[in-house]
């Protein structure tokens, strides 16, 4: 067998070990955010913490908490993520689906494709783009973090893809029943898609849990930030105004634990999300579907 051979194996090896040397890169940074922000003020502020904190302290944390314009950050995120992603999906199924029927189906296939390619490719920059959102009147509203995101022309393609490869057979057989378009969607395709579901899923919510550009172009209130303009706003342009500190907390906290606490906080919904989304993606929903 080809897997028993010496050059697989040494091939295997060494992806083994490249594999895990990318992993520690990506694990390593966020342990030490983590350590940081358990970590005491004085051993903060002297870059004394590796891997472990130093002075164990939950101080940061607490002050994190007690941020009420942090925490309705937090709940913008949410309502965010949430909604964005779930209109994402719904459009995404609805021009996925008979985008993926043959031109002998659906004749106008070709054209629609590529008017959505090309979306992909050219757009008319950021000051237009900035002017349609003043004319639509999205400015300094909830729904410009959501609108104008809705549609995700990379998603629609994965989606797509994923639909042809779907056995014909399994929708002729469903149409021959009498279902029609909406229900053979909803209730062949979709429920066999989990694995091309939760992909663009997870994409969804990491792009509207980690944008920050956005928040900062067209919201003009900090108190309505998401979390990610929030954070950048914070430890990249240090503006303090939103985490005032008294005299006694001076003393006990530093801002980079803060900050690290803020960070380690914002990181942690989608490393929580992950793994109940990761198993989709190697398992063929499919297979055995149909029987020739």
């Amino acid at each position: 067998m080809y897997h028993k051979t010496t050059p697989y194996r040494i091939f295997n090896v060494f992806n083994i070990c490249l594999l895990v040397i990318l992993s520690i890169m990506c694990i390593v940074p966020l342990i030490h955010v983590l350590a940081v922000s358990f970590s005491a003020k004085s051993a903060a502020d002297a870059n004394l913490v590796g891997l472990w904190p130093v002075q164990f302290s939950l101080e940061a944390y607490k002050k994190t908490m007690n941020n009420p314009i942090f925490l309705h950050s937090i709940w913008i995120s949410v309502c965010r993520t949430v909604l964005g992603t779930g209109l994402t999906l719904l459009i995404t199924f609805l021009a996925a689906y008979p985008l993926s029927k043959e031109t002998t189906v659906f004749r106008s296939r070709n054209i629609y494709s590529w008017l959505f390619v090309f979306s992909m490719i050219f757009n008319g920059g950021l000051v237009p783009f900035y002017m349609v959102i003043q004319k639509i009147h999205l400015m300094d509203s909830f729904w410009v973090l959501v609108l104008p995101g809705a549609v995700n022309t990379f998603l629609v393609i994965l989606m797509l893809n994923f639909f042809r490869g779907i056995p014909k057979e399994m929708e002729e057989a469903a149409l021959i029943d009498g279902a029609g378009h909406f229900r053979t969607l909803f209730s062949i395709f979709l429920p066999i898609s989990m694995p091309s579901i939760a992909t663009i899923a997870l994409f969804s919510m990491v792009f509207h849990w980690n944008s920050w550009f956005d928040g900062l172009l067209y919201l003009s209130n900090a108190k309505d930030y998401p979390l990610a303009t929030f954070l950048q706003t914070v430890i990249i342009q240090k503006d303090m105004s939103s985490m005032s500190m008294s005299p006694k907390e001076m003393e006990l906290l530093s801002q980079t634990t803060v900050n690290a606490a803020q960070i380690f906080i914002g990181a942690a919904p989608i490393l929580v999300v992950y793994p109940f989304l990761q198993k989709y993606f190697v398992k063929g929903m499919t297979l055995g579907s149909v029987k020739e």
